[in-house]
């Protein structure tokens, strides 16, 4: 029976903008490997047009949210956006919540409530998801019997030519939060948080944008993060691990047997095989909490012709990596030992069955949208539930598994506990809808539009936000320079609609 304080997710709803690379065409275009690509990243990435910015389409998700599960404005108390790609430095969520209040005005629908919190959150790829946890603590104290809405999403863009450019991507979730949730109960009590600085990971310092050096080739505002591809690797493995390591302490529960019976298992995925990477290390490291997994981490150990006690005195370690930077290099591995057996634990019966059963929900449609920072989470878990729900899976009452992570460098593990409604609210997500009609760029088009040269792409905005206008008033008695104005371009069944009445 749920009880009446349980607090959780109620509907996704999901945006993705209507262009699309495909990275089959990409790595013809650029000499690289599509087999390589295809089973390390993906399919392809989104690329967002002109008249888009991380405001517009999180207006979209949260409009096709209050759409979606037919939500009632006057009730939301909480509205917060996770974002690494804001452009204003000042201002955040409240933007989102004007284009939302005007398109309901136009409606004639109530506004969001005016006591209303609308706080932006910042922190590489976990705003997100600290935005949730900060929601679901609002709902708990003085938002009791309100709703809340959360929008994560980013623009992940890369230098053309760089090692990241194949992992970009753009899109938002939104994300409905209240009490007696009809998808999945957010279970904070046991959930685990990792967090440590890593320096040089993943940082998008504003002194780079005066630097002559940087996007030398890119004729406008560009979002390009400095990174170190590697070291990132470490820095996520990490974070991961310890995330989880403290969710089980919490839980009192032995992890490799927890991997067996949790009902499915959704990660951070900046691109396909990361979250496979991941699970990887965060398998070796569960078996050295019991006697059973012990003995199979000293086969491994074996295998990897490694000491079984140096992977052991690593695994229960809190190493400083970037201290290890600054020591040993950029590309030292932090955990050797641990490291080598993680390669030759590809290969265990246990974790193939982990890999195969408990995270293929929602793997394949993932595939199609790239990397989106703050949302590729959010994302997964709405093509995950999704997919149960076409599959005829049922998740009534079972747990699931949400792993966050943000570079910088921040880990969430948190239990989800699926509601006896779920099937219900799995139906209005519409995940595959938002991935249907995507427009596919010639190569002219991508690097016309990734290198902001003007390109004309026959596309019409409907039913969507988008930038009107940009100010540009420098005076004595006004400014509003650098501030974008927004127009909602309803669709043809809207305006029929409109008409009618």
């Amino acid at each position: 029976m749920e009880r009446s304080n349980d607090i959780g997710i109620s509907g996704l709803a999901v945006y993705t903008p209507p262009f699309k690379v495909s990275l089959e065409r990409w790595s013809e275009w650029t000499g690289n490997t599509w087999s390589k690509v295809s089973a390390v990243v993906g399919d392809s990435f989104r690329q967002p047009g002109p008249h888009e910015s991380i405001y517009t389409m999180a207006a979209n998700a949260v409009l096709r949210l209050i759409d979606q599960y037919d939500i009632d404005p006057r009730e939301v108390g909480y509205f917060a956006l996770g974002t690494e790609s804001s452009t204003d430095n000042a201002a955040g969520a409240v933007i989102v919540r004007g284009m939302i209040d005007r398109a309901l005005d136009a409606r004639g629908q109530p506004r969001l409530a005016r006591a209303c919190e609308v706080p932006e959150i910042k922190h590489a790829c976990l705003g997100g998801i600290y935005a949730v946890k900060g929601a679901v603590r609002y709902l708990a104290t003085d938002g009791r019997g309100k709703k809340a809405i959360v929008v994560c999403g980013d623009i992940a863009e890369y230098e053309r030519g760089s090692s990241g450019e194949q992992t970009q991507g753009a899109g938002t979730v939104a994300i409905l939060l209240e009490e007696n949730p009809k998808l999945c109960r957010v279970d904070l009590a046991h959930s685990g948080s990792s967090s440590d600085f890593r320096g040089v990971d993943f940082r998008k310092p504003v002194a780079r944008h005066f630097a002559i050096d940087y996007a030398p080739n890119t004729d406008r505002y560009a979002d390009f993060p400095v990174f170190n591809g590697k070291y990132s690797t470490f820095c996520y493995l990490d974070a991961v691990t310890h995330a989880t390591r403290t969710m089980f302490e919490r839980l009192g529960s032995d992890p490799k047997k927890y991997y067996e019976n949790v009902a499915a298992i959704f990660m951070h995925r900046p691109f396909h095989w990361m979250p496979v990477n991941g699970m990887t290390s965060m398998y070796v490291w569960a078996l050295a909490e019991s006697e059973e997994g012990r003995r199979e981490l000293a086969a491994l150990a074996d295998q990897a012709k490694v000491s079984y006690a140096a992977v052991l005195s690593e695994i229960n370690e809190s190493r400083d990596l970037f201290d290890g930077v600054l020591q040993r290099g950029i590309d030292a591995e932090p955990y050797p030992n641990a490291a080598a057996v993680v390669k030759v634990a590809r290969n265990a019966p246990a974790l193939k069955a982990i890999l195969r059963d408990k995270m293929r929900l929602g793997s394949d449609k993932m595939r199609e949208l790239g990397n989106l920072y703050t949302a590729a989470l959010p994302a997964w878990l709405a093509a995950g539930f999704e997919h149960a729900l076409e599959e005829g899976v049922d998740l009534t009452g079972q747990t699931v598994l949400a792993v966050g992570y943000g570079s910088g460098d921040a880990a969430e593990a948190i239990p989800l506990q699926v509601s006896k409604h779920w099937k219900e609210a799995a139906a209005k997500i519409q995940f595959q809808r938002a991935l249907d009609g995507a427009i596919e760029l010639t190569r002219e088009q991508y690097e016309q539009r990734h290198d902001g040269v003007d390109v004309k792409i026959p596309y019409q905005p409907s039913g969507e936000f988008v930038i009107q206008r940009v100010g540009h008033r420098v005076t004595g008695d006004f400014q509003d320079i650098g501030v974008e104005y927004y127009a909602y371009v309803p669709s043809q069944s809207e305006l029929a609609s409109a008409a009618a009445e």
